[in-house]
């Protein structure tokens, strides 16, 4: 398959398409899509690959749209995609196919946990994570990440002395969001470590595991000692191939009781997934969506390269080192203005949509995420924009 940067530099008008980035950016941060740029939902502005493209339209040819069913060949593309891409061997069996991770999340802290019980969360971290959790009438337990030498690293003796007994699961975000954190080996064997002596269930949330910039390495967490009783791990077609839409996410579980008790809440709700996305996703992950992966994240290091330069450049602005993920971590702590100001030039001089750091959690104060997988001419226009907006300080 041939893939160049021009596929990606493709600008694509989602405005009007009911495009959740585009459509509602107006109403949440008062930036008009006509001269305003999204970059807050973490969807691409891409179109999929073209192999994931003629599975849609082949089910548009046949015409009729039935139950899915026969699932062997879906679940074989996701035992391919583990095991050539990560490494990692999986049985058919240990799949659950959820409505996107979100959900998949929910059902995790349904399955394994109570009401009133704690779940601990690595932050400033992915949103959905604490709003699930206390939606579930669970407790959020806030770990804080520390930042050393501008990087996130995780502190186990300070969370040692956090727990207090009533923690029942952990969630880890791998790769990191909004960090853009790759986890080593070491502190990935810290964090299953961690989960033993406390004795919480390990949900690992490895959507953006395919989305490595290069020069780094994700490891699953299931090739990690001491997690084989307690690993519930998460990952989804649908962040690297830029079909969120489908709705479709994996939950894999190695250990057979725990499988038991996810499939019984499954069975409980009356979930199944939906054809279309099934469909993308056996297509997806093949030899032809493999070498558009490899493309897209070439294409994706190039816009954190111009990004990263044209914002650090700003005085008082640092972006932090980009592993992987395309999800930018800006701290806006050394302008000394407050929260409200840069907000404000970000939003309203540069009309610029990006995600607020305090929805985050603990840690995400003086920060705004800015989604840099977008046409590289986008890319350049925003950091234009953010450089006039605070040109004062230069």
């Amino acid at each position: 398959m041939n893939t160049s940067s021009r596929d990606f530099d493709e600008i694509i008008d989602r405005v009007g398409t009911h495009s959740e980035k585009w459509d509602s950016m107006q109403a949440k941060y008062g930036v008009s899509p006509q001269d305003g740029i999204a970059m807050w939902v973490a969807d691409m502005d891409f179109r999929p690959p073209a192999c994931v493209s003629r599975a849609v339209q082949n089910m548009l040819e046949h015409g009729i749209f039935g139950y899915y069913g026969r699932d062997g060949s879906y679940r074989a593309a996701i035992q391919w995609w583990m095991k050539e891409r990560h490494g990692w061997p999986i049985e058919q069996d240990w799949i659950f196919t959820t409505h996107g991770l979100v959900n998949g999340t929910a059902m995790c802290v349904d399955a394994f946990t109570a009401p009133g019980d704690g779940v601990v969360i690595f932050t400033p971290v992915y949103h959905a994570f604490a709003r699930v959790i206390s939606a579930a009438g669970r407790d959020v337990v806030e770990c804080p990440l520390a930042q050393v030498d501008g990087r996130y690293q995780m502190d186990f003796d300070a969370y040692d002395a956090q727990m207090s007994g009533n923690e029942r699961m952990l969630i880890l975000c791998s790769p990191h969001n909004p960090g853009g954190r790759v986890w080593s080996r070491g502190e990935l064997q810290a964090v299953a470590d961690f989960a033993q002596r406390h004795d919480l269930i390990l949900v690992s949330d490895e959507i953006h595991h395919d989305l490595v910039m290069p020069g780094h390495t994700h490891t699953p967490m299931g090739l990690i000692n001491g997690v084989e009783d307690r690993l519930i791990m998460m990952m989804a077609t649908t962040k690297t191939f830029n079909i969120a839409g489908a709705h479709a996410g994996n939950v894999i579980i190695p250990d057979g009781g725990l499988r038991d008790r996810f499939a019984a809440r499954m069975n409980a709700m009356g979930l199944s997934p939906g054809s279309f996305g099934l469909e993308m996703s056996e297509a997806a992950y093949s030899p032809e969506g493999a070498a558009w992966v490899d493309a897209l994240c070439d294409y994706l290091d190039g816009n954190r390269k111009l990004f990263d330069e044209g914002v650090n450049a700003i005085p008082g602005l640092r972006s932090m080192p980009l592993e992987a993920t395309y999800l930018a971590w800006v701290d806006f702590a050394d302008t000394g203005m407050n929260r409200t100001e840069f907000t404000e030039r970000v939003e309203h001089t540069a009309r610029i949509a990006a995600n607020h750091g305090p929805t985050f959690g603990s840690g995400g104060e003086t920060f705004l995420r800015f989604n840099l997988a977008t046409p590289r001419a986008r890319v350049i226009e925003a950091v234009r924009r953010l450089q006039d907006a605070f040109s004062d300080l230069q």
